[in-house]
Protein backbone atom coordinates (compact mmCIF):
# COMPACT_ATOMS: atom_id res chain seq x y z
CA UNK A 1 0.00 0.00 0.00
CA UNK A 2 1.13 3.54 -0.75
CA UNK A 3 -0.36 6.07 1.67
CA UNK A 4 -0.18 9.87 1.55
CA UNK A 5 -0.84 11.65 4.84
CA UNK A 6 -1.30 15.39 4.40
CA UNK A 7 -0.45 16.91 7.76
CA UNK A 8 1.57 13.88 8.83
CA UNK A 9 4.35 15.59 10.78
CA UNK A 10 2.74 15.83 14.21
CA UNK A 11 -0.10 14.67 16.38
CA UNK A 12 -2.67 12.31 14.90
CA UNK A 13 -1.32 12.61 11.36
CA UNK A 14 2.10 11.49 12.50
CA UNK A 15 0.64 8.53 14.40
CA UNK A 16 -1.26 7.44 11.29
CA UNK A 17 1.89 7.64 9.18
CA UNK A 18 3.89 5.72 11.79
CA UNK A 19 1.34 2.90 11.95
CA UNK A 20 1.60 2.24 8.23
CA UNK A 21 5.35 2.77 8.00
CA UNK A 22 5.86 0.32 10.87
CA UNK A 23 3.73 -2.20 8.96
CA UNK A 24 6.04 -1.94 5.95
CA UNK A 25 3.83 0.20 3.73
CA UNK A 26 5.16 3.02 1.56
CA UNK A 27 4.22 6.35 3.16
CA UNK A 28 4.52 9.98 2.11
CA UNK A 29 3.91 12.72 4.67
CA UNK A 30 3.54 16.44 4.13
CA UNK A 31 4.33 19.38 6.37
CA UNK A 32 3.93 23.08 5.94
CA UNK A 33 7.40 24.12 7.17
CA UNK A 34 10.37 23.80 4.84
CA UNK A 35 12.25 20.56 5.40
CA UNK A 36 10.32 19.57 8.53
CA UNK A 37 8.50 16.66 6.87
CA UNK A 38 11.83 15.17 5.79
CA UNK A 39 13.11 15.35 9.37
CA UNK A 40 10.00 13.65 10.73
CA UNK A 41 10.20 10.95 8.06
CA UNK A 42 13.75 10.14 9.17
CA UNK A 43 12.60 9.95 12.80
CA UNK A 44 9.78 7.53 11.94
CA UNK A 45 11.91 5.36 9.68
CA UNK A 46 10.91 2.72 7.16
CA UNK A 47 9.75 3.36 3.61
CA UNK A 48 8.64 6.92 4.26
CA UNK A 49 9.51 10.30 2.82
CA UNK A 50 8.46 13.86 3.52
CA UNK A 51 7.53 16.77 1.27
CA UNK A 52 6.60 20.39 1.86
CA UNK A 53 2.98 21.36 1.16
CA UNK A 54 0.86 24.31 2.26
CA UNK A 55 -2.90 23.74 1.90
CA UNK A 56 -3.68 27.44 2.17
CA UNK A 57 -1.73 27.99 -1.08
CA UNK A 58 -3.74 25.75 -3.41
CA UNK A 59 -2.04 27.14 -6.51
CA UNK A 60 1.21 25.48 -5.37
CA UNK A 61 -0.22 22.06 -4.44
CA UNK A 62 0.18 20.43 -7.86
CA UNK A 63 3.88 21.25 -7.94
CA UNK A 64 4.38 20.03 -4.37
CA UNK A 65 2.82 16.66 -5.25
CA UNK A 66 4.51 16.25 -8.64
CA UNK A 67 6.57 13.22 -7.54
CA UNK A 68 3.79 11.41 -5.64
CA UNK A 69 2.35 8.54 -7.67
CA UNK A 70 0.40 5.31 -7.30
CA UNK A 71 -1.56 6.40 -4.23
CA UNK A 72 -3.79 3.71 -2.68
CA UNK A 73 -4.82 5.69 0.39
CA UNK A 74 -5.09 9.43 1.03
CA UNK A 75 -5.58 10.88 4.51
CA UNK A 76 -5.91 14.65 4.80
CA UNK A 77 -5.38 15.19 8.51
CA UNK A 78 -4.09 18.76 8.45
CA UNK A 79 -6.28 20.98 10.59
CA UNK A 80 -6.12 24.48 12.00
CA UNK A 81 -8.23 26.35 14.51
CA UNK A 82 -9.19 29.98 14.74
CA UNK A 83 -11.36 31.95 17.13
CA UNK A 84 -13.78 33.95 15.02
CA UNK A 85 -17.19 35.47 15.58
CA UNK A 86 -19.63 37.37 13.39
CA UNK A 87 -19.35 40.37 15.72
CA UNK A 88 -15.55 40.53 15.64
CA UNK A 89 -14.89 38.98 12.28
CA UNK A 90 -11.28 38.38 11.29
CA UNK A 91 -11.61 38.22 7.53
CA UNK A 92 -8.04 37.14 6.85
CA UNK A 93 -8.22 34.30 9.37
CA UNK A 94 -11.54 33.13 7.95
CA UNK A 95 -10.28 33.18 4.38
CA UNK A 96 -7.16 31.26 5.41
CA UNK A 97 -9.13 28.49 7.13
CA UNK A 98 -11.75 28.15 4.40
CA UNK A 99 -9.07 28.03 1.71
CA UNK A 100 -7.01 25.50 3.62
CA UNK A 101 -9.73 23.08 4.62
CA UNK A 102 -12.08 23.20 1.65
CA UNK A 103 -10.21 24.50 -1.40
CA UNK A 104 -6.89 22.97 -0.32
CA UNK A 105 -8.41 19.58 0.50
CA UNK A 106 -10.17 19.49 -2.87
CA UNK A 107 -7.09 20.58 -4.83
CA UNK A 108 -5.04 17.76 -3.29
CA UNK A 109 -7.66 15.27 -4.49
CA UNK A 110 -7.91 16.94 -7.91
CA UNK A 111 -4.14 16.73 -8.33
CA UNK A 112 -3.85 13.08 -7.32
CA UNK A 113 -6.90 11.64 -9.09
CA UNK A 114 -5.06 10.56 -12.26
CA UNK A 115 -2.62 8.64 -10.04
CA UNK A 116 -5.21 6.83 -7.93
CA UNK A 117 -7.00 3.60 -8.81
CA UNK A 118 -10.70 2.87 -8.46
CA UNK A 119 -9.82 0.84 -5.35
CA UNK A 120 -8.25 3.83 -3.59
CA UNK A 121 -9.74 5.30 -0.41
CA UNK A 122 -9.77 8.87 0.88
CA UNK A 123 -10.28 9.99 4.49
CA UNK A 124 -10.83 13.66 5.31
CA UNK A 125 -10.64 15.18 8.79
CA UNK A 126 -13.48 17.36 9.98
CA UNK A 127 -14.48 18.02 13.57
CA UNK A 128 -17.43 17.96 15.95
CA UNK A 129 -17.74 21.74 16.04
CA UNK A 130 -20.01 21.20 13.04
CA UNK A 131 -22.62 19.81 15.44
CA UNK A 132 -21.59 21.35 18.74
CA UNK A 133 -20.54 24.95 18.04
CA UNK A 134 -19.06 27.18 20.71
CA UNK A 135 -18.40 30.92 20.99
CA UNK A 136 -15.68 31.70 18.48
CA UNK A 137 -16.27 28.65 16.27
CA UNK A 138 -18.03 30.54 13.47
CA UNK A 139 -15.48 29.59 10.83
CA UNK A 140 -14.44 26.25 12.34
CA UNK A 141 -18.03 25.00 12.54
CA UNK A 142 -18.71 26.19 9.01
CA UNK A 143 -15.71 24.50 7.39
CA UNK A 144 -16.25 21.25 9.29
CA UNK A 145 -19.80 21.22 7.99
CA UNK A 146 -18.31 21.85 4.57
CA UNK A 147 -16.15 18.74 4.93
CA UNK A 148 -19.36 16.71 5.31
CA UNK A 149 -20.74 18.22 2.13
CA UNK A 150 -17.45 17.58 0.35
CA UNK A 151 -17.45 13.91 1.35
CA UNK A 152 -20.99 13.37 0.13
CA UNK A 153 -20.42 14.92 -3.27
CA UNK A 154 -17.02 13.29 -3.80
CA UNK A 155 -18.32 9.83 -2.88
CA UNK A 156 -20.81 10.25 -5.71
CA UNK A 157 -18.50 11.93 -8.19
CA UNK A 158 -15.48 9.67 -7.70
CA UNK A 159 -17.28 6.32 -7.42
CA UNK A 160 -16.22 3.54 -7.13
CA UNK A 161 -13.39 5.22 -5.23
CA UNK A 162 -14.40 5.56 -1.57
CA UNK A 163 -14.45 8.86 0.32
CA UNK A 164 -15.23 9.22 4.04
CA UNK A 165 -14.73 11.76 6.81
CA UNK A 166 -13.74 11.36 10.43
CA UNK A 167 -14.85 13.85 13.05
CA UNK A 168 -12.88 13.39 16.29
CA UNK A 169 -13.99 14.51 19.71
CA UNK A 170 -11.49 16.17 22.02
CA UNK A 171 -8.42 13.95 21.77
CA UNK A 172 -7.01 14.15 25.26
CA UNK A 173 -3.45 12.99 24.53
CA UNK A 174 -2.97 14.99 21.31
CA UNK A 175 -0.42 17.83 21.35
CA UNK A 176 -3.16 20.48 21.19
CA UNK A 177 -5.20 19.16 24.14
CA UNK A 178 -2.62 17.45 26.36
CA UNK A 179 -1.92 20.62 28.39
CA UNK A 180 -5.56 21.76 28.66
CA UNK A 181 -6.68 19.72 31.64
CA UNK A 182 -9.70 21.85 32.54
CA UNK A 183 -11.23 21.47 29.07
CA UNK A 184 -10.49 17.76 28.73
CA UNK A 185 -11.82 16.97 32.20
CA UNK A 186 -15.03 18.87 31.49
CA UNK A 187 -15.59 16.85 28.32
CA UNK A 188 -14.70 13.59 30.07
CA UNK A 189 -17.37 14.29 32.69
CA UNK A 190 -19.99 14.63 29.95
CA UNK A 191 -18.94 11.58 27.93
CA UNK A 192 -20.72 8.25 28.58
CA UNK A 193 -17.46 6.29 28.42
CA UNK A 194 -15.97 8.40 31.20
CA UNK A 195 -12.74 9.03 29.30
CA UNK A 196 -11.43 11.22 26.51
CA UNK A 197 -10.79 10.00 23.01
CA UNK A 198 -7.15 8.98 22.48
CA UNK A 199 -4.97 9.30 19.40
CA UNK A 200 -4.88 5.51 19.11
CA UNK A 201 -8.68 5.53 18.81
CA UNK A 202 -8.52 7.95 15.89
CA UNK A 203 -5.74 6.02 14.16
CA UNK A 204 -7.79 2.82 14.46
CA UNK A 205 -10.87 4.53 13.03
CA UNK A 206 -8.91 5.93 10.09
CA UNK A 207 -7.50 2.47 9.41
CA UNK A 208 -11.06 1.09 9.38
CA UNK A 209 -12.19 3.73 6.88
CA UNK A 210 -9.23 3.00 4.63
CA UNK A 211 -9.67 -0.79 4.76
CA UNK A 212 -13.39 -1.48 4.75
CA UNK A 213 -14.53 -1.71 1.14
CA UNK A 214 -18.22 -1.19 1.93
CA UNK A 215 -17.98 2.00 3.99
CA UNK A 216 -18.44 5.01 1.77
CA UNK A 217 -19.72 8.58 1.99
CA UNK A 218 -20.05 8.62 5.78
CA UNK A 219 -19.24 11.06 8.59
CA UNK A 220 -17.75 8.98 11.39
CA UNK A 221 -17.89 10.69 14.79
CA UNK A 222 -15.27 9.31 17.19
CA UNK A 223 -16.23 10.99 20.46
CA UNK A 224 -17.07 8.32 23.02
CA UNK A 225 -20.73 9.35 22.86
CA UNK A 226 -20.06 12.99 23.79
CA UNK A 227 -22.72 14.25 21.39
CA UNK A 228 -25.34 12.12 23.13
CA UNK A 229 -25.29 14.27 26.26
Amino acid sequence: MTLLVVGGTRGIGREIAKKYADAGDSVVITGRHLGHAEEVAKEIGGDIRGIDLELSRPEAIAEALRDVDGVDGLVIAAIERDANTAKDYDLAAAQHLVTMKLVGYTEVIHTLLPRMSDEAAIVLFGGLAKERPYPGSTTVSTVNGGVSGLVHTLATELAPMRVNAIHPGIVGDSPFWSDKAAATEAVKARTPLGRNVAMDDIVDAVDFLLRNRSVNGIDLNVDGGWLLL
